[in-house]
């Protein structure tokens, strides 16, 4: 994964909290000036859009749009589907860790990783999920027919198994692996996992 522009430089000016490069505090000063490079309308705030622009994928290609929109509604804590400088560096830090494990399942450098991979990956992750589950996630997330995913793939089914997991976990209260859910009810939990 790479962070591009969109060939905009960061502007450069004061900001409330100083200097570009100085940031509010607690914020590293290279993910201030990420965030001012990628927050395009100098809003404050990333939109799911302006966040698309600036990510690539390692062969290059841009990040999925649902992706992106899902990944902002993951950190986005008070719902304005944008995320402020503090929700952008738990992004941040996420991102960072998918990456790491992605990579370690992308043995040849390819940018992608096969079935095999995927559910290594999320073996990883503490996920028991069968391999029958992988092979059918790459299949729906498989692009150009070579049974792969690429890495913003790998983030959108992380981003959906952890909003998933969380709000069955919340139903499970004996932590058996088993809820009894009325049909709504599931119907709700992938609603608000899918359109967040």
């Amino acid at each position: 994964m790479s962070w591009g522009y969109g060939g905009y430089p960061a502007q450069q000016g004061t900001a409330a909290w100083g200097t570009p490069s100085s940031g509010p505090p607690g914020v590293p000063p290279d993910l201030w000036e990420w965030f001012n490079a990628v927050d395009q309308d100098r809003s404050g705030h990333i939109s799911s859009l302006e966040l698309q622009r600036a990510l690539l994928n390692g062969d290059w290609s841009p990040f999925n749009e649902e992706t992106c929109r899902l990944m902002v509604g993951m950190f986005d804590r008070d719902r304005t589907n944008t995320i402020d400088i503090h929700e952008f560096v738990s992004l941040w830090n996420c991102i960072q860790q998918w990456k790491q494990c992605f990579e370690r399942f992308d043995r040849n450098r390819s940018g992608s990783i096969d079935a095999l991979e995927f559910h290594e990956a999320l073996t990883t992750f503490g996920y028991r999920l069968s391999m029958n589950f992988s092979n059918l996630v790459v299949s729906k997330l498989n692009r150009n027919g070579g049974r792969i995913i690429h890495f913003d793939d790998f983030i959108k089914i992380c981003v959906m198994l952890k909003s998933l997991s969380d709000q069955f976990r919340a139903k499970d209260t004996n932590q058996a692996g088993v809820v009894n859910l009325q049909y709504e009810e599931f119907l709700h939990m992938v609603v608000d996992c899918t359109f967040r």
